[in-house]
């Protein structure tokens, strides 16, 4: 799941926690689609205000061998928070699919009950916690600190609440705060729409994710409140990120929802997500879970799935960030090298 923190994925899947299952539910958008036919427009303002109305998003990618065709969409996260998106190409596309494949990610998963999940709730409460009491400030090198200040009194006020959490809560905190008074959502703008295709086709969704599994989460949750972890480069990027690419991400986020392919190609961006997963994945804490090495593990379970899904059906539709089609080296180039051919939007 890319973007996604492991620990929102750990809180949601051990603990049941409703606010971390929006970053599961962020993470789960499915499959793809074509063309662009008949589809209501509104205007679409390239400046910096975000977008509404009906939108027809990105066409598809076709990716095909021999008879077997796989349809990918290109997602995109933040998106606008008050579009509605129509594409009747994707509507084509996963009717015409034999499986709809849901995006990459990583899950973390537990065998306990409710009850099991009751249990770890105060263990919870401390999970965004530095240990030991320690603050936000004592952590933070000074000149970041003073950086943090500056947007957390922007965008979050002077709710002194998240100085006492580790920084890679503190920067999700105001990474979405920050998104919220720019009108942008990371979820709830893709995911309903595939929802409803797949609903309506009657066909089968399938999981990409690689799934790691906890044996004691009572006792790996209570080993992590004890832990720290190399997550400052987090909140670093989250502020870099913040500072310098907010006008750009609603840019960005128009492009996709007017379905301007080189526009996106254009606007290339370091996503800070990628660190602040590495400050947990790559952690002694979670490494003793044998979480190690997870963006290649993640591929390799996505090309594995995918592979799998086209021995089985003619037509597959599938779903990645859309950062990873538009890469020189990314998705587009290995599935070439696999032997297929494409057609991009």
């Amino acid at each position: 799941m890319q973007g996604k923190l492991l620990v929102g994925v750990m809180i949601a899947t051990i603990a049941g926690s409703a606010a971390a299952q929006s970053a599961v539910d962020a993470a789960k958008s499915s499959p793809l689609s074509a063309s662009i036919a008949d589809v209501p427009s509104a205007i679409v303002d390239m400046d910096a205000i975000t977008v509404t109305g009906v939108q027809p998003g990105p066409g598809l990618w076709r990716f095909h061998k021999g008879d077997r065709v796989l349809w990918i969409l290109g997602t995109l996260s933040p998106l606008p928070k008050n579009i509605t998106w129509v594409s009747r190409d994707v509507n084509a596309a996963v009717a015409a699919s034999g499986v709809v494949l849901q995006s990459p990610g990583l899950a973390v998963t537990a065998d306990i009950g409710f009850f099991g999940r009751l249990s770890l709730v105060p263990s919870l409460f401390k999970l965004r916690k530095n240990p030991n009491g320690t603050k936000l400030q004592e952590v933070l090198p000074p000149d970041l600190y003073a950086r943090w200040q500056v947007l957390k009194v922007k965008y979050i006020g002077n709710d002194r609440t998240s100085e006492k959490w580790r920084p890679v809560f503190a920067a999700n905190e105001l990474y979405q705060a920050a998104l919220e008074k720019n009108g942008l959502v990371e979820s709830g703008i893709i995911g309903p729409v595939l929802d409803k295709a797949v609903k309506a086709a009657g066909i089968e969704t399938r999981p990409t994710v690689l799934t790691i599994k906890i044996d004691e989460p009572k006792e790996t949750l209570k080993e992590f409140n004890a832990s720290t972890l190399n997550d400052v480069e987090c909140l670093r990027k989250t502020l870099d990120r913040l500072e310098t690419d907010l006008a750009v991400m609603k840019t960005r986020a128009n492009a996709w929802a007017g379905g301007d392919i080189d526009a996106l190609r254009a606007l290339p961006y370091d996503d800070q997500s990628l660190a602040c997963q590495s400050s947990l994945t790559d952690s002694g804490f979670t490494q003793k879970l044998g979480i190690e090495n997870i963006q290649s593990k993640m591929a390799s379970r996505w090309y594995q799935v995918v592979d799998d899904a086209l021995q089985e059906h003619k037509v597959v539709f599938a779903t990645v960030q859309i950062s990873q089609l538009l890469k020189p080296d990314g998705l587009v180039a290995k599935l070439q090298a696999k032997g297929y051919e494409v057609e991009s939007p």
